[in-house]
């Protein structure tokens, strides 16, 4: 059985050893690492509950740490806000990244 922990309340301080809890960045994002990126989201969707907004995946207060990683990794990849959230609407984990503001596409020449 699943227990929904409550939401911290706001304005709560972080903990000082939070920051060491959260999953460390790459060092440059790979398109690997923003397919990863992608499905953390999107597993790791908001989800209501009796308790407040929690993770549909894990059940801790949203957003849980995957979430924020994988949302910082596509911001990261050049992503806005608005296109992490279609992401998630759309909900398939699999589904193929935007392109890349900026990017010339496959098979063009400069």
């Amino acid at each position: 059985m699943h227990r929904v922990r409550p939401d911290a309340p706001t304005g709560a301080a972080e903990a000082p050893g939070d920051l060491l809890r959260e999953i460390p960045m790459p060092p440059y994002v790979t398109g690997e690492d923003a397919q990863f990126a992608v499905r953390a989201v999107v597993v790791h969707a908001p989800r209501s509950w009796s308790g407040g907004t929690v993770c549909r995946n894990d059940a801790n207060p949203h957003p849980c740490r995957l979430h924020r990683w994988g949302a910082r990794v596509l911001a990261l990849r050049g992503l806005a806000d608005a296109d992490i959230a279609a992401l998630i609407e759309r909900g398939d984990p699999a589904a193929p990244l935007p392109p890349r503001p900026g990017a010339r596409p496959a098979g063009s020449r400069p």
